[in-house]
């Protein structure tokens, strides 16, 4: 059986774990691909092994926000496990890598077969709305700064190194503001001595003080995937 690196599919029992391996296709997540949109009925489903993508809404008149983000953690295409089809974000890949995909069909069929698999994508799908709203709520109140060092924190997290790359556009994209205020949040942070970034490359220097400098909604993320997800 193939080496399992995706946390959802590690939690199944062994039997269904095999039985859902054998659906699964390698898939390559190449950086800035969309692998859905809005509106669309879902074709595939991803379950990533490296890499990580991006969950955003996008608003008429502007280049849309982040509200969530998908990593080895979970999966794309968690709203089937309700009987819904129909693709609810734009998902975007964040972090290149690989996942194993699997056609949605193929995939019902397996979810109605496997009690464990829909128990374990509803507990998933709590922990997704979970994360959206904080995503609204921090994206309202809180400053730029620790939004960055939060989604920093995210991003660290599901890249598995200190070192990833992405660009002032793209985090600001991400953030829903304005590139020079990414250029600003992102000045304190590496004066501050927590990271290091030049010309896309970002390392974290300081995975502690980051923490420290993001606001509550990373530990509310870690905490509610923690509670759920075992």
């Amino acid at each position: 059986m193939a080496t399992v690196e995706n946390h959802l599919i590690e939690l199944l029992p062994r039997k269904d774990r095999a039985r859902l391996l054998t659906l699964c296709e390698p898939f390559e997540l190449l950086l800035a691909a969309v692998l859905c949109e809005p509106g669309q009925a879902t074709s595939h489903v991803y379950f990533p092994l490296q890499g990580f993508i991006s969950l955003v809404v996008m608003v008429e008149g502007s280049p849309g926000v982040e509200v969530g983000m998908v990593g080895r953690e979970g999966m794309l295409g968690a709203q089937l496990a309700l009987g819904v089809t129909t693709v609810p974000v734009h998902a975007l890949v964040q972090g290149a890598g690989s996942a194993w995909r699997i056609e949605a069909a193929a995939f019902r069929v397996e979810l109605a077969r496997s009690p464990s698999l829909q128990r374990h994508l509803n507990r998933y799908l709590y922990v997704l709305m979970a994360q959206q709203a904080a995503s609204a709520a921090c994206l309202r109140f809180h400053l730029i700064g620790p939004r960055l060092a939060r989604w920093l924190l995210m991003s660290q997290d599901r890249a598995h190194s200190n070192s990833f790359h992405l660009t002032h556009q793209f985090l600001a994209y991400m953030l829903g503001v304005r590139r020079v205020g990414i250029t600003a949040a992102a000045g304190a942070l590496q004066r501050g001595g927590l990271i290091d970034y030049h010309r896309g490359d970002m390392v974290v220097l300081d995975r502690g003080g980051l923490e420290l400098a993001a606001c509550g909604c990373y530990a509310a993320d870690q905490r509610a995937y923690a509670d759920l997800m075992h």
